[in-house]
């Protein structure tokens, strides 16, 4: 089927009782009210899920991503069932591959292991810090970067990268341990609770915090303490000159040789775009415009 549209492109969908519209007047409210009123009857649709993977999913279904996945199965009358996972190292390698649910959200467009859709966001990595502080942070070479006392941050990730670069990683190094939630004694998995980092910001005990936008922008709208974010610009480099990705987009997987619900995953995008993006803007994730290989995607038949 060639799907001619733009990821981009306004869309009225009818339905029934509740009228989704365009962008300007959309209310991700509307949606949760449609899936709520729309009796799904066709088959189980296995959904690979975080456990306890605050804001994109838990068991309680309060993340971002449960709600996504519960409009995906109202619009292809499908039942959700979510097959939790703990250790996002694992999932699709233990779950996915081995046919123990059939598609994954949230993952990174392109990713080699899986078959993924077109993407459906697009967002970057943020600076947080206080408003009334109003510091100049409009990149990694900003120089109240330098005079901070705590930047938190989570090893693994660019931010790791850039603050070694500019000298800021070693003397982050205790402070960065005080910032571990959980760590696993079986197989060292640790992790690092994305609403510790802002509650620290919040509280004052960091100036700065570099975190992913979609992590972050749930804990930041719900401060107390009014918080700023500021994406950080996608043109940083390593110190031996090669590109450190800051900017990544976001897509539906599932198993390479599953093109007939990968075709349907991509329908479901293309004709749901405005509805996404209401339930994205609602958690306030920055998002950012997709790149032109990207949209060219759209475009293409899907074979």
């Amino acid at each position: 089927m060639a799907f001619k549209q733009k990821l981009i492109s306004l869309l009225t969908v009818g339905l029934g009782s509740i009228a989704l519209q365009g962008c300007a007047g959309l209310k991700a409210e509307d949606i949760d009210r449609y899936v709520e009123s729309t009796v799904v009857d066709g088959p189980v649709l296995k959904v690979c899920a975080a456990e306890n993977e605050m804001p994109y999913s838990n068991q309680q279904g309060e993340g971002f991503e449960n709600r996504l996945t519960r409009f995906l199965g109202a619009k292809l009358n499908r039942k959700i069932e979510y097959v939790y996972w703990k250790d996002p190292r694992y999932y699709v390698r233990d779950f996915l591959q081995k046919g123990l649910c059939d598609v994954a959200v949230g993952v990174d467009t392109g990713d080699p292991r899986v078959a993924t859709t077109i993407p459906y966001y697009r967002s970057g990595y943020v600076f947080i810090s206080r408003q009334e502080d109003d510091l100049a942070l409009a990149n990694w070479d900003s120089e109240v970067l330098q005079r901070a006392r705590r930047i938190g941050f989570i090893p693994g990730t660019p931010s790791e990268v850039m603050l070694k670069k500019i000298g800021r990683y070693h003397d982050m190094f205790n402070y960065n341990k005080e910032l571990v939630g959980f760590k696993s004694r079986r197989n060292q998995y640790v992790k690092y609770e994305p609403s510790k980092l802002v509650a620290d910001v919040s509280a004052g005990k960091a100036e700065v915090a570099v975190l992913w936008g979609p992590s972050a922008a749930r804990y930041v709208r719900e401060s107390s303490t009014p918080l700023r974010m500021t994406v950080i610009p996608d043109n940083n480099t390593r110190r031996d000159g090669q590109k450190v990705g800051f900017h990544y987009s976001t897509s539906m997987a599932v198993r390479k040789d599953d093109k007939e619900l990968l075709q349907q995953l991509n329908q479901f995008i293309q004709q749901n775009q405005n509805q996404i993006t209401a339930l994205l803007e609602q958690e306030g994730i920055p998002l950012l415009p997709l790149e032109e290989t990207e949209l060219a995607l759209t475009t293409q038949d899907n074979e």
